[in-house]
């Protein structure tokens, strides 16, 4: 019996990429279509489980009550563009170009591909152990990209945008600016190549620690305990660095999945607080407008960080 996700996965790429790849002239890309498209199940079973776990609890044990839920419907909309769309595109298709090539141009002069296994050689043969060694590197090398971007006036200028929803929900997750996406991409993809991940588990490991990113953006009252609130990253962990005083460098809590950075570099804050969230200084465009509404006053922000003083 074949696999229900091989079998979605042909289905998308039969009925839908194949005739979109024919009718705008790529059909180059028709060898990596499949692997776009398992990606993208993936991406929408994973946007499924996300919603079976996190709504109830958002119902059950809210942070916050709002009366209606205005500007929150457009972060439903960053998700599936990330998680459906634009992010399996990315996370298989450019990177499996890039790591082929790369490797490519390794072997032809003569020097051996990066593999995390070569530096560690306990680990050959332990995919399942390499798979979560992956995860850890990744989600350390992305503590340090979220940090820099608070820390950057113009890079700021364009996270800014995550912090900017008042009403965080599971959804916010993916309430990013498209370069600051973009950024992400090439952070992650460099460290990606560096340590040898695979191209077919690049986007499995993206959307594994994805999957604890929307749990933490939750609005609910849920911590971990003492010790689980160490191993994991909960939505008290996660709210305190979306909290109103904790906008900018003013920030805490940047680890992702794993608070062990935080703990390692002075940056953690394991209070009981659930604070309200948002950033007071945030235009109204970044709030309440639409999407492309939001992607553009990040455009003018950056523009005015890029600005020299006095100009």
């Amino acid at each position: 019996m074949r696999d229900p996700f091989d079998l979605a996965a042909g289905w998308v790429q039969g009925h839908l990429l194949i005739p979109f790849l024919y009718r705008i002239g790529w059909m180059r890309w028709e060898e990596l279509s499949y692997g776009w498209a398992l990606a993208a199940v993936y991406g929408a079973v994973q946007v499924a489980a996300t919603l079976a776990l996190c709504a109830p609890l958002e119902r059950l044990r809210p942070v916050e009550r709002w009366a209606d839920r205005r500007g929150t419907g457009v972060d439903v909309l960053y998700t599936l563009i990330s998680r459906v769309g634009v992010l399996p595109l990315i996370t298989f298709v450019l990177f499996y170009q890039v790591q082929v090539n790369v490797t490519g141009w390794l072997v032809d002069h003569g020097w051996t591909p990066p593999m995390l296994e070569m530096l560690i050689p306990w680990l050959m043969g332990k995919p399942v152990i390499t798979f979560f060694v992956y995860a850890a590197i990744l989600d350390c090398a992305d503590y340090w990209r979220h940090r820099l971007s608070h820390r950057f006036g113009w890079w700021w200028a364009l996270h800014a945008l995550h912090h900017a929803q008042p009403r965080m929900t599971f959804w916010s997750d993916d309430r990013n600016h498209l370069l600051d996406d973009l950024i992400s991409f090439v952070w992650f993809g460099i460290i990606a190549l560096a340590i040898g991940v695979p191209p077919l588990q690049f986007p499995l490991l993206v959307l594994v620690l994805r999957f604890v990113e929307s749990l933490s953006h939750a609005n609910a009252r849920l911590r971990f305990g003492a010790v689980g609130e160490r191993l994991l990253v909960s939505p008290r962990f996660h709210r305190a660095h979306h909290g109103v005083l904790a906008a900018g460098a003013r920030s805490c809590n940047y680890g992702a999945v794993l608070p062990w950075w935080d703990m390692i570099f002075g940056t953690a804050d394991f209070s009981h607080a659930f604070p309200p969230t948002g950033d007071p200084e945030a235009e109204a465009a970044l709030t309440g407008g639409g999407y492309l509404a939001q992607q553009w006053a990040g455009l003018r922000r950056l523009g005015r960080a890029l600005r020299p003083r006095g100009a």
